[in-house]
């Protein structure tokens, strides 16, 4: 191994450096998210472009690091404001009280405060790959972490790009984790036009290790698909760097590394952790360059690395860091440059500066042949649990094995840890001095999974309570851990943001038009998914006692957080007449939507009444609300609380199931479907018009017939939540009517899956707007399919005159289902956002989707939510 060309000098920061946010995905070719997308590069979140040698702008560098400061000029400004300006001083008063509600924190017992989130649980999930935005990336579950990662140049059409942030417009051929167990173990592979990347994460404490413990990360390089002599001829640049959030100045290693051996790269000091250092060890030949950086914006180090290199480029002809450090550098880039194949290790010791680090043997333990025969074992490990867990063997055939330990690894490798403030709407007509129209919510964490690493890399609350279907059945205390952080984000009034954007690397990812959160909008409440298994797993007895009593624990102390969290449902979503919910938030006023879009439902896109109003009524949200109830029954009984608030829960639920009521509210009688109720017609359009004033034409919706209450007739997913939730009797005819919605190829069925929605519906893949295709109006999503996949196996171990055919449904529909996902995954490399009913069932939408598609693993085992009382 030898070092790079000249010695590491030091030099003041370069204040007038580029600052620029850092990229966000490619568009995709979902119209929606082309439109973000685009939104994304107005607002300077675009990607990254090609490495420009010679066509670098001193002054546009200078421009974007002035603007990049104004804009944390703003931010300081909106947490610090305190006044707000309101155009209705009579109102004012009552909205700032509700405003100020809405960052108040519930008054309870925080969750993440009970004894089993403590001690040995807490130190135990300190480190690991909690940065799921970058292809690999590695924290500590800490406000203010140590933060550590890779980075490589990538080569596309002759052009150098730098890899970092998870992107599609890398176009990478695969990445994804295809083991990992959520706790000090992974193994992810990606590849990069002719380079093949496995990346291997491994953590421990042991005898030496400070708090944390240690952790491994093995880069093995090999090229893919060239001949070795091409290989052998090219260099492959690779980047590895540890940053300190807090600021706190890294101190760089020795610059003349030994032929053989380990190398100590960095040594630091963090509060938590003591004394640390960060050592490389390799067999192969390297030439190291590095570079440092005073920097607040860890999520603009691969603008730094860029600039850098560009730079450095121009003065020096080579494409090399320019081995100088800033002065106070807090963050530290370590360029490797290889010959393919190459094998390297890097390790980070804690407790350095104890009495007796044991540092030689500790590196030892974490690099080489020990460190690959540990990877083994832990592979090996891995493997038996998800056998154990899962019992898949007899179920699913040999090759479909490895995709669903792909999924769970995806998901369990795609777990963050994110800290920051939602940015709270003000209401209209209301805004701060400077001019911002929202306010903080309270500085919290958030433990969570994330539906894409690419796409989606923070966390959603509908999307959570699918992955905690998969994760609790893993790891329960995992998934007490994830959820517990997210029911202590409750604020006084009961509500949840729905979307956590938390922290400048969470914000960079975000068009701004969708960063602020509405206090008024909901979500579907889909942790009550996972609440209600744990529930129902204790009372089946398959947990120990042990660990039954955490999860009683957990439940006795979530109960007042989800009472304010069901209040806040039943009291802000409740329709006209009791016992009638609508999801709120919808656009009464707009032209532009064929059909108000109801993101607050998950649906997005999917139909509901033409024209809204608070006579809605919404099929969907009533089930929800009876999933929680159902949920809140079966937690006081367990705990046997018998106050009157259960009592209340008791009767609600038994008015929520009441059959006669559901049919009179939702049914259509003559296709046994159920239906949305509202002002509604089926006689719009979009059209275009020509605007003279503005010199353009616009696309507008144009009604041709008044309409009126009456139900919304399209049959799609929401026509059989009472068929997942299992309300329909199994004797009914309503049930024999359902399963023939559900069989009909004409409908639903097709051989990938259940299409979202009918085929005879007059919504059925059309647009929404000039610039929102179809995305729940026919397309398969594999959660909705997975609820209706419950149902039929509820209704086919039920008696009843139709069990029979819900079995064969079932067979059919799972077989289907883990045919294309697999199919897709084996041809694509990844797991997609949903799959295209019109396209042999291509997966569509935003890839590395490892969120709800991860769903698979509970398809294959067989495994479902325990809903029916």
């Amino acid at each position: 191994m030898t070092g790079g060309s000249g010695g590491t000098t030091r030099r003041p920061s370069a204040a007038s450096r580029s600052r620029g946010a850092p990229s966000s995905s490619a568009p995709d070719p979902d119209a929606r998210r082309a439109a973000a997308a685009a939104a994304a590069r107005r607002s300077g979140r675009g990607d990254h472009g090609p490495l420009r040698v010679m066509a670098v702008s001193a002054r546009t560098l200078l421009l974007l690091g002035i603007a990049s400061v104004a804009l944390l000029s703003v931010a300081f400004l909106a947490y610090t404001g305190g006044w707000w300006q309101a155009e209705a001083e009579s109102e004012g008063a009552a909205a700032l009280r509700r405003m100020a509600r809405s960052v108040t924190p519930l008054d309870a017992p925080r969750m993440m405060d009970l004894p089993q989130f403590q001690g040995d649980h807490k130190e135990s999930l300190y480190w690991g790959t909690y940065r799921p935005n970058v292809y690999l990336g590695i924290r500590a579950r800490t406000p203010l972490s140590l933060i550590a990662g890779l980075m490589w140049i990538g080569v596309k059409n002759g052009q150098y790009f730098i890899r970092h942030v998870c992107q599609d417009s890398d176009e990478l051929s695969k990445y994804g984790w295809a083991d990992h167990n959520g706790r000090d173990y992974g193994r992810q592979e990606l590849t990069d036009h002719g380079l093949h990347l496995t990346t291997s994460f491994l953590k421990e404490k042991g005898d030496g290790s400070g708090y944390g413990g240690d952790w491994a990360v093995r880069l093995d390089a090999k090229n893919e698909g060239s001949s070795l002599s091409e290989a052998q001829e090219s260099t492959t640049h690779l980047f590895f760097y540890i940053a300190d959030e807090a600021g706190k100045l890294i101190t760089m290693g020795s610059h003349e590394p030994p032929s053989r051996g380990p190398v100590l790269l960095a040594s630091g000091s963090h509060e938590e952790i003591g004394d640390w250092e960060l050592y490389l060890r390799s067999e192969d030949n390297l030439e190291i360059h590095r570079a440092g950086f005073q920097t607040i914006s860890m999520h603009n180090l691969s603008d730094l690395v860029q600039h850098a290199l560009v730079t450095n480029a121009r003065q020096s002809g080579n494409l090399n860091l320019p081995d100088m450090t800033e002065d106070s550098s807090n963050a530290m880039i370590y360029q490797v440059s290889i010959k393919l194949p190459a094998k390297i290790d890097m390790v980070f010791l804690s407790g350095a500066g104890s009495k007796n680090p044991m540092t030689a043997e500790r590196v030892n333990r974490l690099t080489g042949p020990m460190l690959s025969t540990r990877l083994e074992s832990k592979q090996k490990d891995f493997e038996e649990r998800y056998d154990q867990i899962f019992n898949v063997n007899n179920k699913i055939v040999s090759k479909e094995l490895s995709v669903g330990r792909a999924a769970l690894s995806s998901l369990l490798g795609g777990i963050g840890y994110f800290y920051g403030q939602s940015k709270i709407a003000l209401p209209k007509g209301f805004s701060q001095k400077n001019g911002d129209k929202y306010i903080p919510y309270w500085p919290a964490a958030l433990y969570t999974a994330v539906p894409s690493r690419s796409f989606f890399p923070r966390g959603f609350l509908w999307d959570e309570g699918f992955h905690q279907l998969v994760i609790w059945r893993w790891d329960a205390h995992i998934s007490m851990d994830i959820i517990g952080h997210w029911l202590d984000l409750i604020n006084a009034d009961g509500w949840i943001p729905r979307e956590q954007i938390l922290g400048a690397e969470a914000l960079s990812k975000v068009p701004e038009e969708f960063v602020l959160q509405y206090p008024s909008n909901g979500n579907p409440p889909t942790l009550f998914l996972a609440l209600r298994d744990l529930a129902s797993a204790i009372h089946a007895h398959q947990f120990s006692d042990e660990e039954a009593e955490k999860i009683s624990t957990f439940l006795k102390r979530a109960y007042v957080r989800l009472n304010s969290w069901f209040q806040w449902f039943n009291s802000t979503q409740s329709g006209k007449y009791e016992g009638t919910f609508f999801w709120h938030g919808r656009d009464n006023m707009t032209t532009r939507e064929l059909n108000p879009k109801t993101l607050t439902s998950g649906l997005d896109d999917y139909p509901r009444a033409s024209h809204p109003n608070d006579e809605e009524r919404h099929v969907d949200l009533r089930c929800w609300m009876l999933l929680a109830t159902n949920c809140m029954r079966s937690i006081a009984g367990f705990l046997k609380m018998d106050s009157s608030l259960e009592k209340d829960y008791y009767k609600l639920s038994d008015q929520l199931s009441d059959f006669e009521t559901l049919n009179k509210m939702h049914l259509d009688d003559k296709t046994g479907a159920y239906f949305d109720f509202g002002n509604h017609t089926e006689k719009v359009r979009l059209r275009w018009y020509e605007n003279r004033e503005a010199m353009k034409r616009e696309l507008l919706r144009e009604t041709l017939e008044a309409p009126h209450l009456q139900l919304v007739p399209h049959v799609g997913y929401v026509s059989l939540f009472p068929f997942m939730m299992g309300a329909i009797p199994p004797e009914s005819w309503v049930l024999e009517k359902q399963l023939d919605l559900i069989s009909n190829s004409s409908v639903l069925w097709t051989d990938y899956g259940l299409r979202s929605l009918s085929r005879t519906s007059s919504m059925y893949m059309k647009r929404n707007t000039e610039h929102d295709a179809p995305y729940w109006r026919g397309a398969i999503w594999i959660n909705m399919n997975y609820m209706i996949l419950s149902g039929l196996h509820h209704y086919a171990h039920e008696d009843g005159p139709y069990s029979v055919r819900a079995g064969e449904l079932y067979d059919e529909l799972r077989s289907n289902l883990i045919r294309n996902i697999v199919g897709n995954y084996q041809e694509t490399g990844f797991f997609w956002e949903n799959y295209d009913q019109k396209n042999k069932g291509k997966g569509k939408g935003a890839r590395s989707f490892t969120g709800w598609t991860s769903l698979v693993v509970l398809i294959m085992a067989e495994s479902y939510p325990s809903l029916h009382r």
